[in-house]
Parts: structure tokens; sequence; C-alpha cells
């Protein structure tokens, strides 16, 4: 039996045994997923607190019509994954000052369950009136690595020589780059396999990709995204590759690019996969959350690449319309969330363009989705909310401004701040012709994009005793991803 027929097996096995279990009681798999830095954390803790505390989600229809009776954490399911650190994540953001709290560094899950009063007499008859809501949450650089199950080796060297031909943002970068530049000049890829050059290659490789990413934190990068984040590969053989020129005549036996393409190929079968499978297979509903605000910043080919990486990832997700048959056979997402985050850097006169922009660079997605079946939504929302809108009057004049504090470290109009002071900021607006101005760099905004602390929510002047953890629209994306399921 081949591969691929054990993987469906085993697959519809598991599918098989959830649906049975979710005929006693119902569980709903949500996936959060996103880029690095894209917010995953703070989405994840502040719905669980909103959920919890049963408050400040008036367009989540489910609690606004009454009909949540009960929310609450349940004992963690599944005994080999960790748990989601809820308390620990809700602590960084509710301290006094508040801090953003570590972003995620392993595959972690929570389950809440939902006690609500059905609208179907079935149901109630039935007592069907408690919904368990699974959240998955993993790096985002592990999802980087979702379409190099659809890539060759040699398709992977292309990739990774045009992606470290780019401008990058600092001189380490840039240093960096150049190390790995010359010691794959110096490479033989046809030459005999050698295991010390093999990671000499992959340390210089790997250092690349670390500098880009630590000089430009919330652009895309280029798989493997356990080069990046390695979990408990640290140091294994299977993260001991790297990519090179190759020959115009192929690959041979022998010799270190065969050695390279291997190991590539175990990855891809040993750790990819089996993440796949685990975890993308087995989902109902799906979040995805897109930094859009730092690409548009960085430029024009930032925001091709970020159109690039989703559609190579979003070319893995498996959506569709869901039945009981496809829930055996071949588990679908039947709802879809497309979220640009951090909506809060902007005045909302400019919300609706972000949802535009980010549309525009998922179309194929949406339509791929929605002709499978899937509802799909795009939205922009801030999950935590870090600024306040205020109107600021300069001779006469008055404007749109935000307020709030930049985190520390923070550069603006040429200081240096420390986390503790509040500025206002005009942050610029989104062209009203977005496919335009992405197409002509000379037409693109210039925008003031801050890195700012979450709200301090202890202060005496605090409306409530209660950490507010104030947002923008998570209670619409919410009723989205599950409110049908508490009807």
């Amino acid at each position: 039996m081949s591969d691929s027929w054990k993987d469906f097996g085993l697959d519809a096995a598991q599918n098989m045994l959830d649906y049975a279990q979710n005929l006693v009681s119902p569980t709903l798999r949500l996936g959060v997923t996103g880029l690095s830095r894209s917010g995953k954390t703070v989405f994840i803790t502040s719905l669980i607190y909103h959920l919890l505390n049963r408050q400040n989600l008036p367009f989540f229809e489910p609690l606004s019509s009454g009909r949540i009776t009960k929310v609450y954490l349940e004992p963690h399911p599944d005994d080999l994954l960790p748990r989601f650190d809820y308390e620990g994540k809700l602590a960084c953001l509710t301290a006094s000052p508040p801090h953003w709290p570590d972003g995620t560094r392993q595959i972690s899950q929570l389950r809440l369950t939902i006690e609500y009063n059905s609208d179907h007499l079935l149901t109630r008859t039935l007592g069907g009136n408690k919904l368990h809501l699974d959240i998955i949450d993993y790096p985002g650089e592990w999802l980087l690595d979702l379409p190099l199950l659809e890539k060759s080796y040699e398709a992977w060297c292309e990739d990774a020589a045009r992606y470290t031909s780019q401008d990058h943002h600092s001189k380490s970068a840039r240093d960096a780059v150049a190390a790995w530049h010359k010691a794959l000049a110096a490479a033989n890829p046809d030459g005999p396999t050698d295991e010390g050059e093999a990671k000499k290659l992959s340390d210089k490789f790997r250092a690349c990709l670390k500098e880009a990413r630590a000089a430009a934190p919330d652009l895309p990068s280029i798989p493997p995204g356990r080069f990046l984040m390695p979990g408990d590969l640290e140091g294994s053989p299977a993260l001991t590759f790297a990519p090179l020129t190759l020959s115009p005549g192929g690959i041979k036996e022998g010799t270190l690019a065969a050695l390279m393409k291997r190991r590539f190929e175990s990855y891809k079968e040993l750790v990819i996969r089996p993440f796949y499978r685990r975890f993308f297979t087995r989902l109902d509903r799906q979040i995805v959350l897109v930094d859009l605000l730092s690409n548009l910043n960085a430029g024009p080919e930032h925001i091709a690449h970020l159109r690039t990486t989703l559609s190579d990832i979003l070319k893995s997700f498996n959506p569709g319309a869901q039945h009981w048959l496809t829930s055996i056979w071949n588990r679908k997402v039947d709802r879809l969330v497309f979220a640009a985050t951090k909506a809060d850097h902007l005045h909302h006169h400019n919300h609706d363009k972000l949802q535009t922009l980010l549309a525009h660079l998922t179309h194929e997605a949406i339509e791929r989705a929605e002709m499978q079946g899937a509802d799909v939504k795009v939205q922009a929302l801030a999950s935590l909310r870090t600024t306040r809108e205020v109107e600021v009057t300069q001779n006469g004049e008055t404007y749109e401004a935000l307020k709030g504090t930049p985190a520390k470290g923070t550069m603006f109009e040429g200081r240096i701040f420390k986390g503790d002071e509040e500025i206002f900021l005009f942050p610029g607006d989104l062209p009203e012709d977005l496919a335009t101005a992405l197409n002509k760099a000379s037409t693109l905004p210039e925008l003031e994009i801050l890195n700012f602390n979450p709200p301090d929510c202890n202060k005496p002047d605090s409306p409530t005793a209660e950490p507010a953890m104030p947002h923008i629209r998570l209670d619409r994306a919410l009723n989205m991803l599950i409110g049908d399921k508490l009807r």
C-alpha cells in the first residue's frame, strides 16, 4: 500500500472516531493561523478572555441574544500536547504596567466549553446544549513549511536564491547574506558527500535567515520554518541541509547535492507531513491572521513576497462545504476568516480599505474556498486595541489622530521612547485605489506604523475594575467562526 493510501486510511479512521465522539460531545476545532508576529497569541488570549467574561461582544449574536448561559475552561483534552498558557499570557497583558507576552514557540491547545440554550427542539430534547471549542496554536514559522509538501528540492533552491538576493533591512542581515553567498559560491554540488560541508552550509543558511528575520521580524521569511524555530529538532540531522546552486545536468547519486536533496525530502516526510496531518486535516474552522501594515510600510517588494507566501500557504488548506460524509472521509474547513490585524494602528475610516487590500491579496484562495462551498469573511480587527482615536486642533484646523504609548525602544521623530509616555500620532491614510498603488511604488502611502504597548487597564481612571481588554471587531470574527454552532 502506498504512503498516500496509508495516510488516507489513517485520516479516515481518525475522522470517524472524531465524528462518533461529536455525536455524544460536540466539539469544534478552531485553527488560529498566521505568520510570525501576526498576533496569534494575543488573539487567542483576548478571545478566551471575552468568552469567559461574556462581555464586550455586542456583535456575537449567541451572547447578545442571551442564549449563552455559561463558559468555562475544561481540563486539557490531549495528554501529549502542551496546554496554551492562557493564564500566563493574560497576566502579561493585564499587569501594571502591561507588556506583550512571548510569541508562540511550540504547538499548544486549549479547550473552552460553552453551554447555551438551543433554538432547536431536538437539540434541547437530547440535551445537546454544550459545545467544546478546541483552539489550536503553533509557531507562525512552521506555517511556512506547508508549501514544501508540493515543492521539489530544485524549486526550493530557486526560491532561496530569489529571497537572499533581495534587499534586506540591516547591515547585519546583509553581512549574513554575503557570508551565505560566499559559502554557496565555494560549494561544489557535484562533489562527494561531506557531512562537515553540509553542516557548514546549513549553519550559514540558517544564520542568513535568522539575521534577515531579526532585521525585519514582521515580514515573511522562506521555509524551512524550523530553521527559525526548531523546537525539539535543534541540532537534528533533519535540519542539516541547505539550498545549492545546482548544475544544469541535474543531481547525481553520491554527491553533496544528493545528500541535501535526501535531507530535504526527509524533512518533508518526517516533520512537515505529520504536523499537517495531525493538525490541519482535522480543523473545522480557521482564521488566518495577516499583518499587512508592516509589509505595506516595508515597500512593494515585501507586499509581493507576502502575496506569494500567502498564496503558497493557502493552497495547503482544505476548504469546502461540510456534511456528515466529508466529516468522515475528507474533513473540510467550512468557515474561513481572513483577518487584517493591528487595525488599531489606523483610523477607523481606513479599515474598509485595509479589508479591501487583504481581499485583493488573497482573492485566489477566497474564490477557491467559495467555489468549494466554504463561507469566507474578510475582516480588519485588533484583538487588543492599543490606541484611542482623538481629534487634535492645530492652527485652527481639526485633525483625526491616534493616541497611544509607543513600546520601549521605538524611534519616532528623532526620539527613542522609554515605553511610559503617550503620544499623538497621525498614521496617514490608505489610498482609494489600492491595486494601482501596489503596482506603482511611487504611489504607495507613507504610513507611520509604530509598535505600541498594551493599554493599561489598571489605571485609577479605568472605567472598570476588571481589565477591559478593548478590541476592534473581535466579536464579528467570533460570530462568523462559531456563532452558527450555538443555535
